[in-house]
């Protein structure tokens, strides 16, 4: 568990869900089910972190990878809408890569809607580079994914801000 001035990162636990389902529906098009948040919470591989703004003790926002072998795949990464440009989502995306490094990965993947233009700035912030293009990636548009990625061998890369 890291504790930053008002900020709380910890595993996801059963009781975070509502809210995390909450933030989801207004995250995305196509959100996740709770139930594949709980599965992904039981599954040996996945990882799933919240942000835990302290005081009003809410979520504000979470991060759920798999973490296979040498590599981290981030699967869905979102603050509340109301609490975003606030620093949330980079502390959870620092959060994540410094615990992947702690695990041994050499490389991050992750995939971002083409038209995401704020997202895929956001991880060009930390050094991700598009790998590659998935097309039509996304059942409910169509839309291509770019797949990006992060070496974390490189000795650019950084955890400060």
């Amino acid at each position: 568990m890291e504790k930053e001035g008002f900020v709380d990162i910890r595993e996801m636990t059963e009781e975070d869900l509502d809210e995390v389902v909450q933030i989801e529906r207004m995250s995305f098009p196509t959100p996740w089910s709770r139930g594949l948040f709980e599965r992904e919470r039981l599954t040996s591989f996945a990882k799933a972190f919240i942000a835990r703004e302290i005081p009003p003790d809410q979520v504000v926002g979470y991060l759920c990878f798999w973490l296979v072998a040498s590599e981290t795949h981030i699967l869905n990464l979102a603050v509340h809408p109301r609490r975003r440009q606030q620093g949330f989502g980079t502390r959870l995306l620092h959060y994540g890569i410094d615990f992947s490094r702690r695990n041994g990965v050499k490389e991050i993947t992750l995939e971002v809607r083409r038209s995401n233009y704020k997202a895929i700035s956001f991880y060009r912030h930390f050094q991700f580079q598009p790998w590659g293009i998935r097309r039509r990636y996304y059942s409910d548009s169509g839309e291509d994914a770019i797949v990006m990625g992060l070496r974390l061998a490189e000795p650019s890369w950084t955890t400060s801000v």
